[in-house]
């Protein structure tokens, strides 16, 4: 071999710096003379007829400002104000409150009361509604306001540090795509890696089994690498892969930044967690949620988190007097309380994971840190707390007796558990009210930011008044970076938030956000000024309005409430909304419910839509057109529900192509569920066997009378309705269940009761094994994969007999 031709391949092995360095050139002189242009500048070099009178010319990488800070949003989820150390809470978060000793917390944050709208305020800056977010992407409408599709206009600030050099990285609860478009079909454009963020590792709904997770690698479903079995825990992972992700791209280029925008499932339901988290709580809280309230604003007042003349809210005509319960419930209602608290510390301990490995490798101190929580805490585990949080999506009761008896594995991978709404209450302290209404226990959050090389000030508090949407313009202003006119060619909105950088080391700076409206189901409030205007919708509470959450805002009763149901409180004298004045300022009152109209005008606020989880039912436009029959194949992705034919109430029949060895087979032929609730087809000790899984509630199984016979075969199972439903009691139809061999009947049975309105909250199509948590629980582990071949399976919704169709579904399925 030649010496030039060595030189080139050891150049090819080794990189440029060793072309450099064999030349003799200084690998840094070498890089110092390159010549580079801008994108969009003209060449400046020179191009000859040949290499020795040319100059060579290189289009600019991006790179990052030097010595540009890393960004790191940890986003925790129904967390409330008064849940964590740093804030008064009675739950141990010694790593959060170091991260806020080390920096700031902000007393005054707010939110939009509701997930996914508060998390497409904290990546774009603007407003929820701006968005398109007037609700959870699974509740969109026809509306600019209410669609679900974030705007490209509105630009998400990992599009714009991508655009100044930075690594942007996503992991976690995502729930910002359209629930039709998260199906392998797509569109990919509104998932993480289609907003700027290159690489993803996480959840795109709303929450998720934290033993057994719906996982999202960039753009493709993927599986846990361990069962719970082996230890495996959602939270744990997360930070793993978030480490590996910052060490990939530091040990290669060191300078170079990062933005990642950390969500773990926390604290939303499930609230899982190992045993030994929950225990470190025994007996903690059997003195009841009024206890809690009363110590944790004891020491909010010690640590100053609220002004000292601040009045703790009333007790919520919502909550039950602990005093009065009984000691079962007293029993049952204080472990669950511990397992959020477990919950908790347990994420906390992992987020301090992360962190420690930012200051192993040099880069905490340079490290913008933002932590904060997307709502106020979660009332939707009713009165009582559940077992299955599917409960309240489908207006199913939760029920006592069988809460009790789970009581031992409560946290664990069999239950999808939520505590009770006195703990909600608590969690808020020193606000009245939760999640999902736009009272300051909704929608105030706490707010710790670290970023010891930025920021002088130690452990001190900040109260000037700031939203959800004032994140990313303080990043950019603390980066230095103006927001550009345009990104990939769309024309960028103005950003609507305001900086807090002037706050940083000045506790006197003045509020820049003067004026923020709220809207969240009909839940109305406005702040300005240091004053709130307060409409609350259904009402004060549920007692004192005898409705419920959903009740329907018609126009009549709207411009009733415009009139009548208005509350106005001093904020900067009332800290937690406990003096209404709405009779004694009512001038103020009227011009504020007028300047709430004009900020529902500017940011598309209308319609305004109070209907609760009745939205989720609504048709939204799909990818594909309608039609009454839907082919699926084995070894694809999961198609999640909301891209999936809804099969709640009516009429179908689902057909399996497959084969059974001499031997026999077992396992999963079609699965549309999860633990949580759903129905699978599956074989079993030589049996065709239909399961249904009624929200953890109860469990039904038909079984066919005759053992599966070997061969290739369609194997069927028709559903037809027997009665009406009552979807506001919480029932389905009634069904009337046959199974079938190649149309001929094999199996019958009977549901007394189907779920009304939403199966698992993860569920989605998949065919030869149930991946996930198990549907049958009871009957097999996860997935259950059929141990024979499964050709195809077809999913039909016209409602003709299986015994009619036989003959042409096996043609059907033979051509597809």
């Amino acid at each position: 071999m030649s010496d030039d031709l060595k030189l080139t391949r050891r150049n090819v092995l080794l990189g440029g710096t060793a072309l450099a360095a064999a030349a003799g050139i200084a690998p840094a002189a070498a890089t110092a003379e390159l010549l580079e242009y801008k994108p969009g500048q003209a060449f400046p070099g020179v191009i000859g007829r040949t290499f020795d009178v040319s100059k060579p010319a290189w289009p600019e990488p991006r790179r990052a400002r030097e010595g540009a800070a890393n960004v790191l949003f940890i986003i925790l989820d129904d967390t409330g104000f008064g849940q964590l150390g740093c804030f008064g809470g009675l739950i141990n978060t010694p790593n959060l409150d170091a991260l806020a000793a080390n920096g700031l917390r902000y007393n005054n944050m707010h939110t939009t009361a509701l997930c996914s709208p508060s998390r497409s305020c904290f990546l774009t800056g603007r407003n929820h509604h701006s968005n398109g977010m007037a609700c959870i992407t699974e509740g969109s409408e026809g509306f600019p306001g209410s669609n679900g599709q974030i705007p490209f206009e509105n630009g998400f600030l990992s599009e714009i540090l991508q655009q100044n050099g930075y690594n942007t990285y996503a992991l976690g609860k995502w729930h910002l795509t359209p629930a039709e478009q998260t199906s392998a079909a797509g569109p990919y454009d509104r998932w993480p890696l289609g907003r700027g963020f290159e690489r993803y590792f996480g959840f795109l709904g709303g929450d998720t089994h934290q033993y057994y997770p719906e996982l999202v690698r960039d753009n493709s479903q993927t599986e846990p690498e361990k069962t719970p079995e082996e230890g495996y825990h959602l939270t744990p992972d997360l930070v793993e892969k978030a480490k590996a992700m910052i060490a990939d791209s530091k040990q290669v280029a060191p300078n170079k930044p990062f933005f990642m925008y950390f969500a773990p499932g926390a604290m939303h339901a499930p609230h899982h967690v190992p045993k030994e988290w929950a225990d470190k709580y025994r007996g903690k809280f059997d003195d009841g949620w009024d206890a809690y309230r009363q110590k944790a604003f004891a020491r909010q007042k010690q640590l100053g988190i609220v002004p000292a003349n601040t009045v703790l809210a009333r007790h919520d005509p919502d909550v039950q007097d602990w005093g009065k319960l009984s000691a079962d419930e007293h029993r049952l209602f204080a472990r669950m309380m511990e397992v959020f608290a477990g919950y908790l510390e347990h994420t906390d301990h992992y987020i301090g994971e992360l962190v420690a490995f930012l200051k192993d490798i040099g880069e905490y101190d340079n490290t913008l840190v933002m932590v904060v929580s997307d709502n106020g805490a979660s009332a939707e585990g009713g009165p009582n707390g559940s077992v299955n949080e599917g409960k309240f999506f489908n207006n199913v009761p939760d029920d006592l007796q069988q809460n009790l008896a789970a009581i031992n594995d409560i946290g664990g991978p069999k239950y999808f558990n939520h505590y009770p709404w006195g703990w909600t209450h608590a969690g808020n302290t020193p606000f009245r009210r939760w999640k999902r209404e736009t009272y300051r226990g909704g929608v105030s959050d706490p707010f710790p930011i670290s970023w010891p090389k930025g920021i002088a000030a130690r452990g001190e508090i900040r109260s000037q008044y700031c939203h959800a949407i004032d994140m990313v313009p303080t990043v950019l202003d603390a980066l230095g970076i103006t927001p550009p006119p345009s990104i990939r060619g769309v024309t960028q909105s103005p950003i609507q938030g305001f900086s807090l950088k002037s706050s940083f080391d000045d506790a006197s700076a003045p509020s820049l956000h003067l004026t923020q409206y709220f809207e969240m189901f009909g839940h109305r409030s406005l702040y300005h000024d240091g004053w709130r205007a307060v409409c609350p919708w259904p009402g004060t509470s549920f007692t004192e309005s005898g409705r419920t959450f959903g009740a329907p805002i018609d126009y009549n009763r709207l411009i009733e409430l415009d009139a009548r149901g208005w509350e106005l409180y001093n904020v900067n004298e009332d800290f937690a909304e406990t003096n209404n004045l709405a009779e004694t300022e009512r001038d103020r009152l009227i011009a504020m419910i007028g300047m709430w109209y004009v900020e529902a005008g500017k940011y598309d606020v209308l319609p305004i839509d109070s209907r609760g989880t009745a939205r989720f039912a609504d048709p939204r436009p799909q990818i594909s057109a309608s039609r009454k029959k839907y082919v699926y194949y084995p070894g694809t992705q999961a198609v999640p529900g909301n891209a999936a034919p809804y099969l709640i109430n009516v009429a179908h029949s689902i057909s399996v192509q497959a084969n059974v060895p001499e031997t026999g087979a077992e396992g999963v032929l079609f699965s549309m569920g999860g633990v949580d609730g759903g129905f699978v087809f599956y074989v079993q000790s030589g049996k065709l066997v239909y399961g249904y899984n009624y929200v953890a509630d109860q469990r039904f199984k038909i079984a066919s009378t005759e053992t599966v016979p070997a061969g290739d075969h369609i194997f069927s199972v028709e559903f037809t309705p027997t009665g009406k439903a009552d979807i506001p009691k919480g029932k389905g139809v009634p069904a009337a269940i046959k199974l079938f061999v190649d149309g001929r009947q094999i199996g019958s049975g009977d549901l007394p009761v189907t779920i009304p309105l939403q199966l698992g909250l993860a569920a989605g199509v998949v065919v030869g094994a149930d991946t996930g948590s198990p549907t049958m629980d009871t009957d097999y582990k996860a997935p259950f994969a059929y141990t024979g071949s499964i050709k195809k399976a077809l999913v039909d919704i016209t409602g003709e007999p299986v015994e009619d169709m036989a003959a042409r579904m096996k043609m059907y399925l033979s051509r597809q």
